[in-house]
């Protein structure tokens, strides 16, 4: 199924390089705190991208991975800020940060004459991966100082250099996985070779975000590693959890796994036991709301619905590997929630857009960011399908949802084409329905070209479930996940607020007349399209990308969970089938 999508963006490395000063300038400059603690692991984390991106221009250009005074030195500023971000994590935030004095000049080094392809770096972006887990994961490893360690490009660039900060060992090196993604092979020239492999009797680490459904890329670096001379027993692996690679792991790559350390601290280890209350994610949501003691739960992976159902047969379906982690914290006096929203400065961009959207009264209050969390109020309230709202009163209020949307809330981000959007949806079609459901819905989507001009991309709210909805105990109607579907691991992105609207009209199963209703409210808000046609070729995109999500989730679901989402496969296919015709 298509339903991922990597987020890439082209830089000019001057501009990425300016970014980066000035963060560097403002930690100088700023008192010990955590604030300045975040923002240190910004220009580090925008770092990791820019040598990520230069590393694999240079790997374009010559077909594989090789000496290189351009990496070496990236790799040595990574290094730089990974053993300040250790010394700041270390002493609770306190301290004097002391950069090298010409950490400037070497900043300047790290320049290409063309633009560079960046990738965001998924883990800090959706999966709550913190650098300092992999400093703290390396600190308990026993490995010394002579260790290697290798970073698995994209993000096993920046985590490289901090597993070599807490070691104490040399720069990291990067290698770029190429080939089919169950299948991945290195290409690294002998020049490199012969410097990795200097001394083959030390020990390898092996640095990267995953496993994930098959593993290649961690099992790609041990396969190279061994066929050159290194023994298995000197291998270990830094990944970014305790669990086995997916089903499409091979079967070497699965026994090695197993029988090699893997060091690892997990997300719970890492924020909510740990030993000095000022690493914990519970202060420092504290801190934000002004409370001194407080309760804590965790909402991640679909328990958020305990809380909101009283009866389990009710539950929505969860695809709990997408969730992001969310947590409910409960005072005298009010209760918070507390959710992710990404490192890198997303979460404050995100509380931004959330204050105009609270002020505006569709979603909670926001409260304040927090190293990555967003905490927002915590209202009491039943989900809206088990609500008294009449129906014209729930498409009314659709309406002016989304019409302020698309109205006050441009997009900051690109999204999939049209084109792409598309073929997403017919390929997912074919998967799901047959080759025939699939030509059928092709000629629904017609040429999409046809759509271009009239289009415009706004900060699309990409989900429209009606279990995302609340109506509070004051009897409002309010959206519970408001701030960053459109910036999801998923292929989406910003749209036009069509998009939106088509999934309104798919969730509540809007009619003819209620969906007209629905795109004239709209259009009185903002400057949109929403004839019929459009919201035709949006609806069948939607609905392609809905099945494949859904699709996904239940192949890695459990028992209960495969039968909540089946039957959400059945209702978008049973709209397909209303869609496309007999």
């Amino acid at each position: 199924m298509l339903v991922y999508g990597d987020v890439e963006h082209i830089e000019s490395a001057a501009a990425v390089r300016a970014s980066i000063s000035r963060l560097m300038m403002a930690c100088a400059e700023m008192e010990p705190s955590r604030e300045r603690h975040e923002t240190l692991v910004r220009a580090f984390i925008l770092t990791g991208e820019l040598v990520q991106g230069l590393a694999d221009q240079e790997f374009a250009s010559k077909g594989a991975d090789d000496l290189s005074e351009l990496q070496d030195a990236g790799a040595k500023f990574l290094l730089m800020q990974s053993r300040a971000i250790m010394h700041s994590w270390r002493n609770g935030f306190a301290g004097i940060l002391s950069f090298q004095e010409d950490w400037a000049a070497k900043l300047e080094s790290l320049d290409s004459a063309d633009p560079v392809r960046m990738k965001r770096a998924e883990g800090y972006a959706f999966y709550a991966l913190y650098p300092e887990s992999y400093i703290e994961a390396a600190s308990i490893s026993n490995l010394t100082p002579k260790t290697v360690v290798i970073g698995i490009r994209s993000i096993g660039t920046g985590l490289a250099a901090l597993v070599s900060a807490a070691l104490g060992a040399e720069p990291a090196y990067s290698v770029r996985p190429t080939g089919h993604p169950f299948e991945r092979q290195l290409q690294v020239t002998a020049a490199l070779s012969r410097r990795i492999l200097a001394d083959p009797e030390t020990d390898f680490a092996i640095v990267d975000e995953g496993p994930g459904l098959s593993g290649s890329s961690f099992g790609c670096v041990g396969d190279w590693l061994q066929a050159n001379g290194v023994a298995s027993g000197r291998l270990h692996f830094f990944p970014s959890h305790a669990g086995e690679p997916g089903p499409h792991a091979s079967e070497p790559h699965r026994t090695r796994w197993r029988d090699r350390p893997r060091h690892v601290v997990s997300f719970d280890d890492f924020t909510s036991e740990a030993e000095d209350p000022r690493h914990r994610l519970h202060t420092w949501a504290a801190d934000v709301v002004g409370v001194a003691r407080s309760s804590w739960r965790d909402l991640s992976g679909g328990a958020w619905r305990s809380v909101r159902y009283r009866d389990p047969s009710a539950w929505p379906p969860s695809f709990m590997q997408m969730e992001k982690r969310k947590f409910l914290m409960e005072a005298e006096g009010g209760a918070w929630h507390v959710k992710f929203a990404g490192l890198c400065g997303s979460d404050v961009e995100k509380a931004r857009r959330g204050s105009l959207l609270s002020e505006a009264g569709f979603i909670p209050k926001i409260a304040g960011t927090c190293y990555g969390f967003i905490v927002e109020e915590w209202l009491e309230g039943v989900p809206l399908v088990n609500s008294g709202p009449t129906r014209h009163h729930i498409v009314d209020h659709l309406g002016r949802y989304l019409g302020f949307r698309a109205r006050h809330l441009p997009a900051l981000n690109g999204g999939a084409s049209i084109q792409t959007l598309s073929e997403m949806a017919v390929f997912n079609v074919a998967e799901a329905a047959g080759p025939d459901t699939a030509a059928k819905l092709r000629r629904v989507i017609d040429t999409p070209d046809r759509l271009s001009g009239r289009l415009r991309r706004v900060n699309t709210d990409n989900r429209l479930h009606p279990w995302e909805w609340l109506t509070t105990t004051a009897g409002r109607i309010m959206k519970t996940d408001a701030l960053d579907h459109n910036a999801a691991h998923d292929l989406i992105g910003c749209q036009d607020i069509a998009w939106d609207v088509a999934g309104a009209c798919v969730e509540f199963q809007l009619s003819s007349k209620e969906r007209e209703h629905l795109a004239n409210l709209v259009g009185r808000e903002a400057d949109c399209d929403l004839r019929d046609d459009v919201l035709r070729f949006f609806e069948a995109c939607y609905l392609g990308f809905q099945i494949g999500l859904w699709s996904q989730a239940k192949a890695s679901a459990d028992c209960a969970e495969t039968e909540r989402i089946g039957s959400t496969v059945k209702r978008y296919l049973d709209r397909l089938a209303e869609l496309v015709g007999p």
